[in-house]
């Protein structure tokens, strides 16, 4: 092309790319100015009442009617939930202490204390130092617990709470050293404290009640400490009297409570040595005017029936009392999810099984991983020598058992990661041998996604059976995300609701698995319209068209609501379509590429932040962290996880070196059977090249992008290089007999050499 004509279209494209910019830019200042919100023209008052009951370490499996009739009366009465309870853990255990539970509930954002293991709650102290009955008091040491704060990562401003119901002209209580760190407000200060409910009266004058029933974490923290400082765990006899105390507490409570009361029941934090789900229980008005009904329980930042988290209990007491959470509350309040069919010991019986899910997730995930490190690994090896040991007959690949059992095993290994996910249409962590038990379930289902991708006319074809295992795991997870998200909770490589890291849309994982069975599964796809006939042009516009939902499904706020995928999974698939085109991928096209995604996730942010805050998902938040100049600590959290999988997930790290060195150190050199592998299937199969380098391009960027670090390329890797293998041994098997040619001998020497 001449030079002037280069310069003169690329500064076109720089002129096209600064408008581009320009009008983002306005839009986002335009969306900015007209949701500011105006100042309110007079301060809220608090009216209603609530007692926030508070019983550290309660989980599901410690309710019966026999052992805690008032909490059970509560469960029939009003709605139930899974509480995931993370906070800031103590050094080097992933626990939720109570201490921490209760400051988080004080600010409505994870918070800790400083030190090792779990320290007891400070003592508070009368405002009157001669007083020894109830009164107004102060919690010591609080201005040490605030500061803390600000080094955690997640800037909670501890008595956020307090400070709202006391602002809003009403009236704290608060029963238990536990209950003080929820109730007070950011100074420190309880207005009304009592050793016990008893003490209290009158519980009339009060707005917000909250109470600590602390026998279990009192029972807990006697117990004998572990290396870390953490409590051992409580015996079953002295775990079921602490409860039992603690339900005589919560009935206390509850017979003093006037009529209209809206109760909140919540099992604070951890007693145990590893996390658990906990108990969630609301009954009377909702912050939405009706009564809970009883049923399940739900709340916006979950989008899970049954499952809500402690943060939202803050804003759920604050909205139940006609107030609105600061933005600094990131909790959603509790609201009426699925009705009760069931009774309650069926309720109860039900919400059990899921924390027993999340704890035998934790116990099968990281042995789950080891396997399938070591199985992928053994594979790969074997495959390796099966295609370079030595030179058979020309011909033989076609008739060779050794290719069949090859393609049979790499189509079922790539099959393995979406069945992860499919695998939770199985109760699997209830059958005796959990571990067993989820390795039969997944290589049942992947075995039945591998008979169905061999069992018609299209495995006779080099992209056959890649296509259909692709699709299904593209289609497979595009249904779920659009549907709740159901198959990625509690997965072994999908989120656990108890860790508290994602609850809905696409995990990390999920992403690298669905992006990558997207991109190859047009590759298959559009090898098998061009085949048909169809204009090159026509196969790319359909190919654009379904990714064009898949990026769309991945990012959008109430699916996928996936910040860092999209702009990763836009350029992979843009590379896939313009290599699908014909045109070669140059750094203009990709800056451009670029460019597109980040304005694609900005805008997605950006109109998820137009919504009201208590629909926002974690895109619009981030918005909001942007206004408030508390962006980089969140990203500077995002960054430090992400280095941190990446360099102590040393397992997935070889998996994915390993992966690599086989794709282009065995598959892509000349094989056994003459030709290279790889290069065969791209001469008979040209889409796949394109299919290849987009979802690796995606892999790569998303390992840039998101927190789990090497866990996505990792993943994305275990689907693509098992059907990449798949693809090039029936391409071999496709392919016109040849031996490698002789070695030639050694070049004459050159005048210099000589």
């Amino acid at each position: 092309m001449p030079y002037a004509a280069t310069a003169a279209r690329g500064a076109e494209l720089g002129r096209g790319a600064r408008a581009l910019a320009a009008l983002l830019l306005g839009a986002v200042l335009a969306a900015l100015t007209l949701a500011v919100p105006a100042s309110a023209s007079a301060a809220e008052q608090a009216r209603g009442r609530v007692a926030l009951i508070g019983v550290p370490g309660l989980e599901w499996s410690d309710v019966s009617q026999e052992a805690t009739p008032n909490l059970w009366a509560l469960v029939g009465a009003g709605g139930s939930a899974s509480l995931s309870t993370r906070a800031v853990p103590p050094p080097d255990r992933g626990i939720t202490c109570p201490v921490a539970g209760w400051l988080t509930v004080s600010a409505g954002q994870r918070a800790g204390a400083e030190g090792r293991g779990c320290p007891a709650a400070p003592q508070p102290r009368p405002a009157d130092s001669s007083a020894t009955g109830p009164g107004p008091a102060a919690v010591p040491g609080w201005d040490r617990l605030a500061a803390y704060q600000s080094g955690t990562g997640y800037d909670a401003r501890i008595g956020t709470l307090g400070a709202l119901v006391t602002g809003g002209g009403g009236k704290v209580a608060a029963v238990g050293p536990g209950a003080a760190l929820a109730a007070a407000d950011k100074s420190g200060n309880i207005g009304m404290y009592a050793a016990t409910v008893e003490e209290l009266g009158d519980l009339t004058p009060y707005h917000l009640i909250v109470l600590d029933a602390g026998d279990v974490a009192a029972a807990w923290s006697r117990q004998p400490l572990d290396e870390y400082g953490v409590p051992t765990g409580l015996p079953p006899a002295e775990r079921r009297a602490a409860v039992t105390q603690a339900d005589r507490q919560v009935g206390a409570l509850v017979g003093k409570l006037p009529p209209g009361t809206t109760i909140l029941v919540a099992g604070v934090s951890d007693v145990t040595p590893n996390a658990h789900l906990h108990v969630a229980v609301a009954t009377g008005p909702s912050p939405s005017g009706g009564p809970y009904p009883r049923g399940r329980l739900t709340a916006t930042s979950t989008r899970q029936d049954a499952l809500v988290t402690i943060t939202d209990l803050t804003a759920t007491a604050v909205q139940a009392l006609g107030l609105t959470p600061p933005r600094e509350v990131v909790g959603r309040p509790w609201q009426p999810g699925g009705p009760a069919s069931e009774s309650a010991a069926a309720t109860v019986t039900a919400l059990a099984d899921g924390d027993l899910a999340s704890q035998v997730l934790r116990d099968v995930r990281g042995p789950f991983f080891t396997v399938l490190v070591t199985v992928q690994l053994l594979f790969y090896a074997l495959a390796a020598l099966a295609l370079r040991r030595r030179r058979p007959a020309p011909g033989a690949a076609a008739a060779s058992r050794i290719l069949v059992a090859v393609q049979v095993v790499a189509v079922l290994s790539g099959a393995v990661a979406v069945s992860t996910f499919l695998a939770q249409l199985v109760p699997w962590w209830s059958l005796p041998v959990p571990m067993l038990s989820v390795i039969v379930t997944i290589l049942g289902i992947a075995g039945a996604i591998t008979a169905l991708a061999f069992a018609g006319p299209w495995r006779a074809h080099v992209l056959g059976p890649l296509t259909v295992v692709a699709a299904t795991t593209s289609l497979a997870l595009l249904a779920d995300v659009m549907t709740g998200s159901a198959l990625q909770v509690n997965a072994v490589t999908g989120y656990e609701p108890v860790t508290g890291g994602r609850f809905y849309g696409f995990s990390n994982i999920a992403f690298a698995v669905y992006a990558t069975g997207t991109i190859l599964g047009l590759a298959g796809a559009a090898h098998w319209l061009l085949r048909r006939g169809l204009p090159r042009l026509a196969v790319v516009l359909a190919c654009a068209l379904y990714g064009g939902l898949a990026v769309f499904a991945d990012g959008w706020p109430s699916w996928g609501a996936d910040f860092g995928g999209v702009p990763a999974f836009v350029i992979g698939l843009a590379v896939f379509l313009i290599l699908l085109s014909g045109r070669r991928v140059s750094v203009v096209k990709l800056l451009l590429v670029g460019l597109g995604g980040a304005v694609l996730v900005g805008a997605l942010s950006v109109f998820d932040w137009l919504r009201p805050a208590a629909q926002r998902t974690h895109l619009g938040a981030f918005v909001q962290q942007v206004i408030d100049g508390q962006a980089w600590t969140v990203v500077g959290r995002k960054f430090s996880a992400m280095v941190g999988v990446t360099v102590g997930n040393w397992s997935l790290t070889l998996l994915s070196l390993v992966a690599l060195a086989f794709l282009f150190l065995v598959l892509n050199r000349p094989s056994r059977w003459g030709a290279a592998a790889l290069g065969e299937a791209y001469r008979q199969a040209p889409t796949l090249r394109a299919g290849l380098i987009g979802a690796l391009t995606c892999a790569f960027l998303g390992f840039l992008s998101n927190d789990s670090g090497i866990a996505i390329p990792a993943m994305a890797l275990t689907v693509a290089v098992p059907l990449t293998l798949a693809a090039c041994v029936r391409a071999l098997q496709l392919a016109t007999p040849t031996r490698p040619g002789r070695r030639s001998g050694r070049a004459a020497p050159t005048p210099s050499e000589a």
